[in-house]
């Protein structure tokens, strides 16, 4: 077996404060933030994802490593099991640094790191080995986008492309669905800080986005008047400096009409085509829907590992 470096210390996670939870764990000391996870490195998988929005997936695929644990931790997650740290294995940054590479070589487009808040300081380091042994690609961070500002600061120099939600418009919302009544003030100054650090949206000849930032919004069923309300404040704030995805994959879990009712079922055609159609009326152009039956299992991936052991701990 190669045998990897142990990771360096790294000082923020001396009293934690990554996400706008700012919960202060020790987690270099192996406390669990809020997030639930320690200093550790933990992810379920890496691999090529095809389900991203078209610029970034294309036809081979973007280089997806879903990491373990979250800040927001919604109700309605469609990957609970990893979000609450039941899924994942231990890495180090070496080897996350060699799992960029290897996608790389798989024909990813970008390497996409999903939920990766409460990892940051770990994946600067990973992506800078990386790079130093080649890495060209672009690097995508895909989060809730529940962080602070210096935490998306930090990330200028390492993140090209960022692929955040913007969930919740009301308090009420994001209280009830995430214990986080400030996420809307939150996230948005999350968002205005990566605009800064992108810029306007750059593709090259194959239309794939190698800068740039594009949030998305996941409908959620009896919510069309938020969800027109963040269209509406990132077409205002933006307009075609960044790209809006509007989600209407949105899938009930099982077992969540026990305490949240209203969330037991899919978004109905017409709920999306409202939140479509406003969009249109207010003159957004660079915007990505979703049409057909979106809400199936190839959203929902395992998360035991595929592409994050070396092969030979696999053998």
């Amino acid at each position: 077996m190669t045998q990897t470096r142990p990771d360096p210390v790294f000082s923020e996670m001396e009293a934690c404060r990554l996400c706008a939870r700012s919960c202060g764990a020790l987690r270099n000391a192996q406390q669990p933030g809020y997030c639930g996870m320690t200093a550790e490195i933990r992810a379920g998988r890496a691999a090529l994802h095809m389900w991203e929005e078209p610029c970034i997936s294309g036809k081979e695929g973007s280089g997806a490593v879903f990491f373990t644990g979250c800040p927001l931790r919604c109700v309605f997650c469609q990957n609970r099991s990893i979000a609450l740290g039941r899924e994942g294995v231990p890495v180090t940054v070496e080897r996350l640094s060699e799992i960029f590479l290897e996608l790389a070589a798989q024909g990813a487009n970008n390497i996409n790191l999903v939920t990766p808040t409460h990892y940051v300081p770990q994946i600067i380091e990973a992506v800078r080995k990386a790079r130093a042994e080649g890495l060209s690609i672009p690097v995508l961070y895909n989060t809730g986008s529940y962080e602070t500002r210096e935490t998306i600061r930090s990330l200028a120099g390492t993140v090209d492309l960022f692929l955040p939600d913007l969930k919740y418009f009301e308090p009420e919302t994001a209280a009830r669905y995430s214990r986080a009544s400030d996420y809307f003030a939150v996230a948005t100054a999350a968002i205005e800080e990566m605009v800064a650090i992108t810029g306007a949206p750059r593709f090259d000849d194959r239309g794939m986005m190698q800068r740039g930032t594009i949030v998305r919004h996941m409908v959620l069923p009896g919510h069309v008047r938020e969800a027109k309300e963040i269209l509406r404040y990132l077409h205002e704030t933006y307009g075609n400096d960044i790209y809006v995805s509007i989600m209407n994959q949105y899938t009930p879990m099982e077992g969540i009409g026990v305490h949240f009712p209203e969330l037991a079922r899919r978004v109905t055609r017409r709920e999306y085509g409202r939140v479509v159609d406003y969009a249109l009326s207010i003159g957004m152009e660079n915007a990505y829907i979703q049409e057909g039956p979106t809400a199936e299992e190839s959203f929902i991936p395992s998360f035991r590992g595929e592409g994050v052991l070396r092969q030979e701990v696999l053998s």
